[in-house]
């Protein structure tokens, strides 16, 4: 991954160099530029297949447990909260996106939306590198410095973790109660957070990251602005998620305002548990312990892990269908382009 064109000290290809007698190596030149794009898509066919492998046995594991869960839901309420995943996806893609722009980088929404949802299937593969890895790769076809897509990817995590728990503050202690006194010890991560993404914190803290690592600083800083439009997208992407969750919920027999509301903190709680338990593959586990708890003052425990899990599904599908349709749209666009 080292000596990108967007990179000091960068060497243009084997065709820059020269032979003893002065003419260019035409064998290393007519070779290697044939190679690397074969390489990058053998690289990134595997990267897609690998993660799609791992997104399918997490389903597949559990699959007696989700079946029963989709038997108690009618097409049209799968259909409803699919269609809400898809806006929740939309806009974590756009709040990543205005990160980006706000670095220096803007892209077209098709551009955005292949490199942020290809590369989010990363995430059902063990460990946490993989998606800013796959992100920062393809990033550098568009000419996003390596740097820069890691600092928007890694900016994103703090900002979804601090609306997510004012999200679950906001619904979960009038409503949920002792089922999720246990949590209360993640609302020590609000000041801390608070702090963390003030402009001139975050600026301070990618340059010294830079300087330890040896590259030179950001060329255009993190403003308020940047933050607060991030912010809001976040926002926006709690209240589809919620809404997905709602809309299950209720399919399960939980009507009324409390389980509405009690939708939008449980999901919250349940991503920002799965987040700091960041072992698990996209907080495999974790995540519907805690959503369970949330749903116990609305469902019974069966019907609030049919719940958790059919979220899952619902989620890895909108994951799949967003990847698809920005990759053929992406691709479309290149052709028409050209």
């Amino acid at each position: 991954m080292q000596g990108g064109p967007d990179e000091p000290g960068h060497v243009s290809g084997p065709g820059g160099s020269r032979e003893p007698g002065g003419g260019p190596d035409l064998g290393e030149t007519s070779v290697v530029p044939a190679r690397r794009p074969v390489l990058k898509k053998v690289v990134r066919f595997g990267f897609l297949a690998v993660a799609l492998g791992f997104g399918v046995w997490a389903v597949v594991s559990q699959w007696e447990a989700i079946s029963a869960g989709l038997a108690r839901l009618s097409w049209p309420v799968l259909g409803v909260s699919l269609v809400a995943v898809v806006g929740a996806l939309l806009a974590g893609m756009l709040m990543w996106r205005a990160l980006l722009a706000d670095l220096g980088s803007p892209l077209r929404f098709a551009d955005a939306a292949k490199i942020f949802f290809v590369g989010q299937l990363g995430k059902y593969i063990p460990g946490s590198v993989w998606p800013v890895l796959a992100q920062m790769e393809m990033g550098r076809d568009h000419g996003i410095p390596r740097a820069r897509s890691a600092a928007a990817f890694f900016l994103t995590y703090p900002i979804y973790l601090a609306t997510g728990l004012l999200v679950a503050v906001a619904t979960l202690p009038a409503f949920a109660g002792d089922s999720v006194a246990g949590y209360a010890w993640l609302l020590l991560l609000l000041p801390v957070l608070a702090v963390g993404l003030h402009p001139k914190v975050v600026n301070g803290v990618l340059n010294l990251g830079f300087r330890l690592l040896r590259r030179p600083p950001m060329e255009r800083p993190l403003t308020a602005r940047g933050v607060l439009t991030s912010t809001g997208w976040a926002f926006a992407g709690w209240a589809a998620y919620g809404a997905q969750l709602a809309v299950i919920v209720h399919g399960l027999g939980a009507t009324g305002p409390r389980a509405v509301v009690l939708s939008f903190g449980a999901f919250a709680l349940a991503w920002c548990l799965g987040f700091v338990f960041v072992l698990a593959p996209a907080g495999a586990g974790v995540r519907e312990v805690a959503m369970v708890a949330a749903l116990a003052p609305v469902l019974d425990q069966g019907s609030a892990i049919a719940a958790a899990l059919v979220s899952r599904v619902v989620v890895s599908v909108g994951d799949l269908i967003c990847a698809a349709f920005a990759g053929w749209r992406a691709r479309k666009t290149e052709k028409t382009v050209e």
